[in-house]
């Protein structure tokens, strides 16, 4: 007799009960698209937006600097000295200590805007959650801080050889003080050491606190303009570069006042250029308002505010377009 052949059952089906823990599903990770592999491009545009503000920023900026450091007997304006400072001096007057905010502007603009790029992602990845493209306001003014912070340390000893060649005023090098930013670096190096170099980099550390405000202002200016106008990318970032640069100024000017202040008070010692006036951030600041009140925070003001924007325009333009066309 042939055997019988029989039919395996199917196992049963297992429904789970309704007190059965039952694993969640595994969401997928959500992939940023910012890169910590594109960071170097920040750095790398920041070189070539600092040649664009100083070549157009500097002969401002000694006219604010002089104006800031002096009161009204020498100059009664911002017209008037830069009309002074041609007159006497030339142009290479309106560019006097242009050497070591050259080099240093490529440096610190290749960290400030590097460093912000490596911040914003950061902020985006670890804190708000969100691709950077995505980074509220709030966001970009917390990385600008960040970066303002970062940088401080290398702007401090470039700002203060700066203002204190700025400040010279005779036309022939044989009468200055300092024969240029190399003699000004190793003569405070030798009587006043490291310290000497970074005096003033706390008032440096509070006027770039001010950052929050550049930074903010600028993702809510282009956001704006994206939405309600049809302006090209470029023409956007010029704009909103430009304005929100006058936000910050108006915002950080009276601290910016504070801190050239201090940078330019004599060091004493084995220097010889007079007595310090001001040891302390508050000592200044209580000077200002003693001298000229209100408005000594505001002395230099206006070139100033005219500096920003066409300097802090082109710098964005270029640092943008930079940061656009290289690989990564």
């Amino acid at each position: 007799m042939a055997p019988s052949l029989a039919v395996a059952a199917p196992p049963p089906v297992l429904k789970p009960s309704a007190n059965a823990l039952v694993a969640p599903a595994v969401e997928p990770a959500r992939t940023s698209t910012s890169s910590a592999g594109h960071d170097y491009k920040g750095f790398v545009a920041g070189v070539f937006s600092g040649v664009a503000k100083l070549t157009v920023g500097h002969p401002f900026d000694t006219v604010k600097v002089r104006l800031q450091t002096t009161d009204s007997s020498r100059f009664r304006g911002p017209l008037e000295c830069a009309m002074q400072t041609l007159r006497n001096e030339g142009v290479r007057g309106l560019y006097k200590g242009a050497t070591p905010p050259l080099l240093g502007w490529m440096f610190m603009d290749s960290i400030m805007m590097g460093s912000l790029n490596v911040y914003r992602r950061l902020l985006s990845d670890r804190v708000y959650g969100v691709d950077k493209a995505a980074l509220p306001s709030s966001g970009h003014g917390i990385a600008g801080m960040m970066a303002g912070a970062t940088v401080s340390f290398i702007a401090a000893p470039v700002e203060h050889i700066k203002a204190r060649l700025q400040i010279q005023y005779a036309a022939k090098k044989a009468d200055r003080r300092y024969s240029g930013p190399l003699d000004c670096l190793s003569r405070i190096y030798k009587h006043h050491g490291v310290q000497g170099v970074f005096h003033g980099l706390s008032a440096t550390l509070v006027f770039r606190a001010f950052f929050f405000f550049w930074w903010s202002s600028y993702n809510v200016i282009s956001n704006a303009m994206r939405r309600h106008t049809a302006m090209s990318t470029p023409a956007i970032n010029f704009w909103a570069g430009g304005l929100s640069a006058q936000v910050y100024w108006l915002t950080c000017y009276p601290s910016d006042v504070v801190k050239q202040r201090i940078m330019t008070d004599p060091l004493g010692g084995g220097l010889g250029d007079g007595q310090r006036r001001f040891p302390r951030w508050k000592d200044a600041a209580r000077t200002i308002y003693q001298e000229q009140g209100i408005k000594g925070y505001w002395r230099g003001f206006l070139p100033c505010f005219l500096r920003a924007f066409p300097a802090n325009a082109m710098a964005l333009l270029v640092w943008e377009a930079v940061f656009r066309s290289l690989p990564g």
